[in-house]
């Protein structure tokens, strides 16, 4: 079960041709990338030309002005990934504006699609930064990095300081100083994050999330969402969907 975990869990997060949602269910992927400063794959990402892209929906029937209209909510989804990674707000609605306007004097789809290319990979390189900032020890980094490779899985403390090579007190000690929170809090927070991405852009149940993320079981899975978010897994996916399809 393990491997079968892991490889809904990868596939998941590496589905660039299956897991396609344009416009009104982004892709998961490729915001998460630009999200987590992943220049290597945003730039993977960007070779598909945007007009190209499955499912993109006819917002207008001039296909200038249609780019166009997926192009700003391509922004805002953007900024608002961002800023939950971690950007100053008015920082990264002020670089939404910016493309905004200047994919608004674009004359040609190219010029869109480069466009688009470019502030994807200004917000990635952004968000590296950031990390950068936040994360100022190697072992920190490793370990933040094995969270993110591992969230199908029971992550202990004993496991990361065996992969950073270091003591588990000392590591935890390090880890709760350069990110502000332990690392049982940050891997939790973590998981109910992405948990949150797949009710609203999967077609993951509860009980699957709660399986593919190796929580227990899906109550404790339940209890624990609803300490972080406030509400049940279904009482959140319910109140928000409505809202993400006209993302």
């Amino acid at each position: 079960m393990s491997l079968e975990k892991e490889l809904i869990y990868h596939e998941y997060l590496q589905r660039e041709d299956d897991f396609v949602r344009a416009a009104y269910q982004p892709e998961f992927d490729f915001y998460s990338a630009v999200k987590n400063g992943d220049i290597d794959k945003v730039k993977k990402l960007c070779q598909e030309n945007l007009a190209d892209k499955k499912g993109l929906g006819v917002l207008s029937l001039d296909p200038v002005q249609n780019l166009k209209y997926h192009f700003a909510i391509t922004a805002a989804m953007l900024a608002r990934y961002c800023i939950e990674g971690g950007m100053d707000l008015s920082d990264s609605y002020s670089l939404s504006d910016f493309y905004i306007q200047k994919a608004d004097k674009a004359k040609t789809k190219t010029e869109i699609t480069e466009l688009h290319n470019t502030m994807s990979l200004d917000y990635t390189r952004k968000m590296k930064n950031i990390r950068k900032r936040t994360i100022t020890s190697m072992p920190v980094a490793k370990a933040v990095d094995y969270i993110y490779d591992h969230l199908h899985t029971r992550i202990t403390l004993e496991e990361l300081s065996d992969y950073v090579n270091l003591n588990p007190s000392y590591l935890s000690r390090v880890f709760k100083k350069e990110m502000g929170v332990s690392v049982s809090r940050y891997i939790r927070v973590k998981k109910i994050e992405t948990a949150k991405n797949m009710l609203l852009y999967s077609e993951f149940t509860p009980s699957e999330i709660a399986s593919i993320l190796a929580f227990p079981s899906q109550s404790y899975f339940s209890e624990v969402f609803r300490k972080e978010v406030g509400t049940t897994p279904l009482e959140y996916k319910n109140d928000n969907m409505f809202t993400s399809n006209l993302s």
